[in-house]
């Protein structure tokens, strides 16, 4: 509740130091303008900076931060989408097609929520149905047939589960599909970013680099969902979140991800562009590494990553627990 407090307090000061800018006489110094936007700035990174992981997932979920189609405008040219999966329907929540990345071919798959109520409706709140797994498995398909990477922008809080007859009748099971496509991307050359969760759909985000936005979590339950498990007490969300490790410093320790983007002064949702800047590097440099390897080193460099995952896993609870004692 104190960093939330402090959080609002410095958004306030921002608007502050804004609105002198913006009405600056001659008797008011510049330096001293200056001066008040440099302590701002310099608050404000050290608020972000120690942010803890509770506070972070509720940065992951602002509204604001830029999206899969938001990222496809800013990085990729002549960017194609495909619709349905050739079996029951095409699925809006799930973006999937082909473009180009710095002049290379490449796929790219992720998912929309949409900005205003209405958006986000028609998008089913960026939740993939199993039609749009399918969608994402026929454009990885395609890829590898045509020699294509793959770029999954992760940035979802999970599928959706329906009723459980009505998907044995339809044929429709999620948690079949999001297997499938955990699988297809385990055995592609792929690179993902993003905040993705909950059980078999975060499956989706496997690939030969996972790299994370700097505010951005990754997990395989929500901490609402956790807390309401474990203490039947969805209130104590915050503590479940720093139990969970779900930060990108956590995962990047635990050795579950390659790299840490950082984020723009604020966080992404303050400047789309200045995030897009930041990840380009990251991924042109990713893409080039994983492209001059051969089919048989990325698969055998990608079973010794998941290999390790386990083990680096262990010695961090290991010595979690020694440090207790």
């Amino acid at each position: 509740m104190k960093r939330d407090a402090r959080k609002h307090e410095l958004e306030k000061l921002g608007r502050e130091v804004e609105r002198l800018r913006l009405l600056a006489r001659p008797e008011f110094p510049a330096q001293d303008l200056e001066r008040l936007r440099t302590e701002v700035s310099q608050l404000r990174h050290e608020f972000y900076d120690h942010m803890g992981a509770w506070q972070r997932t509720l940065l992951a979920r602002h509204p604001q931060r830029p999206y899969m189609m938001d990222y496809v405008r800013l990085l990729f040219e002549d960017f194609h989408e495909l619709h349905g999966d050739r079996a029951y329907g095409d699925d809006p929540a799930m973006i999937a097609g082909f473009a180009k990345y710095h002049g290379r071919p490449v796929a790219v798959i992720g998912q929309q929520k949409g900005r205003d109520t209405k958006q986000r409706v028609a998008l089913n709140f960026g939740q993939a149905k199993p039609e749009g797994y399918r969608k994402a498995l026929r454009v990885m398909q395609l890829a590898a047939k045509f020699g294509r990477p793959v770029f999954y922008v992760c940035g979802y809080a999970g599928g959706v589960s329906g009723n459980r007859r009505r998907r044995a009748r339809t044929g429709r099971g999620h948690r079949a599909q999001s297997s499938r496509n955990g699988a297809a991307a385990r055995s592609h050359r792929c690179d993902d970013h993003g905040r993705g969760g909950l059980g078999r759909r975060a499956g989706d985000c496997r690939g030969d680099r996972v790299n994370m936005l700097e505010n951005s979590v990754y997990s395989v339950i929500s901490p609402e969902g956790c807390a309401s498990i474990l203490w039947r007490d969805s209130a104590k969300a915050e503590m479940a979140a720093e139990a969970l490790k779900i930060t990108a410093r956590d995962l990047s320790q635990l050795g579950i991800i390659d790299e840490i983007v950082p984020e723009p002064e604020g966080g992404a949702h303050l400047d789309h562009e200045g995030s897009a800047a930041l990840l380009d590097p990251v991924l042109d440099r990713s893409l080039r590494d994983l492209l001059a390897l051969t089919p048989r080193a990325l698969l055998e460099q990608r079973y010794e990553k998941f290999r390790r995952m386990g083990s680096s896993s262990n010695r961090f609870k290991a010595e979690r627990y020694s440090r207790r004692e």
